[in-house]
């Protein structure tokens, strides 16, 4: 028998809505009929912090978390689970894990790779729209029963003819660019450690950029999908954000460390950034004073931020 843990996050009514809601405690990923027909046990608990979960932990054997609501496994509680052979995440991204803990302990972290990169891709694609449209402020204007078209109209652009780049060419990023093209950018730029091949660039329609900074200067929209690593930890910060073209709009569907909250918050007060969006947060979930949930821009507007549920669609999930 192996004794499994799993922490995903309470689905309540929801989960009852939708049985395909399966990252919540109460549908518990489809599990486990499955694993108790094999003669293992399973533990579900959405109690993320505390001694109830540490005692539950120091238990297990394999442990399953997501990226979304994620338990976070830190050094100390890691060092604590001394029966723990494997940690695995539902979903893509394991950075809750402290990996060089992980990997001193010779505990296995594994990850679902794949599973949610259309979309992730999808969820990136809106909120450019979102952002370049304006359309936050002109819904809310709607359900206030106001209309003022030019208040909405003076933040709202097209994304033809803007030059939209990618902070990582992979599954994501590379999706991201093939999904913008029908909407005729005036380029396509990617920034990566490695070249894609001559034939995907020219299929997407993408240039490589060999320097960040340069690529950022030139680029009208950014998205950010490159993993969360200790050199990626704080890319976006005051420093960087410098570098983009003034007035553009960053989307981030990554992992909300890659930027510094206060220099993300402060540029789009000053300007130099019209918009920020995406879903990903740190921590997560986001406290009441993140400064991300109310931050705008000069003309109120400019935000585009949503709980982390990019890669959470029924159609990822199933």
């Amino acid at each position: 028998m192996v004794n499994v843990l799993l922490v995903p996050y309470s689905g309540g009514i929801h989960a009852k809505d939708e049985p395909k809601l399966l990252g919540c405690t109460e549908n518990e990923l489809g599990l486990r009929k499955w694993l108790e027909s094999q003669g293992h046990k399973l533990t579900t608990t959405d109690q993320k912090d505390g001694s109830k979960f540490e005692s539950l932990l120091e238990d297990a054997e394999i442990v399953i978390t997501t990226p979304f609501h994620p338990a976070y496994l830190t050094r100390e509680r890691l060092l604590k689970a001394k029966n723990l052979k494997l940690c695995v995440t539902a979903g893509v991204g394991s950075d809750h894990v402290n990996l060089d803990t992980a990997n001193e302990l010779k505990i296995g972290v594994l990850e679902v790779t794949g599973s949610n990169v259309t979309s992730v891709a999808e969820h990136a694609v809106m909120t450019m729209l979102v952002l370049v449209r304006n359309f936050v402020p002109a819904h809310d204007q709607v359900r206030e029963g106001k209309w003022d078209v030019a208040a909405v109209a003076k933040d709202e652009y097209d994304i033809e003819g803007k030059v939209i780049a990618t902070v990582g060419g992979g599954r994501i990023g590379t999706r991201i660019l093939e999904r913008v093209k029908p909407f005729n950018p005036k380029e396509l730029l990617y920034f990566d450690y490695q070249s894609l091949s001559a034939d995907r660039e020219k299929e997407i329609g993408c240039r490589r950029v060999e320097k960040l900074e340069d690529m950022l200067g030139q680029a009208d929209i950014v998205t950010i999908n490159t993993p969360f690593y200790d050199s990626t930890k704080g890319m976006f910060n005051k420093e960087l954000i410098s570098k983009m073209k003034r007035g553009a709009w960053l989307i981030n569907t990554a992992r909300g460390s890659i930027c510094v909250k206060e220099d993300i918050a402060a540029a789009l007060k000053s300007g130099q950034l019209r918009g920020y969006g995406g879903d990903v947060w740190f921590p997560q979930p986001a406290p009441a004073n993140h400064p991300w949930r109310t931050m705008t821009n000069k003309y109120g507007a400019g935000n585009a931020m949503v709980p982390h549920m990019s890669g959470t669609s029924l159609d990822a999930q199933g």
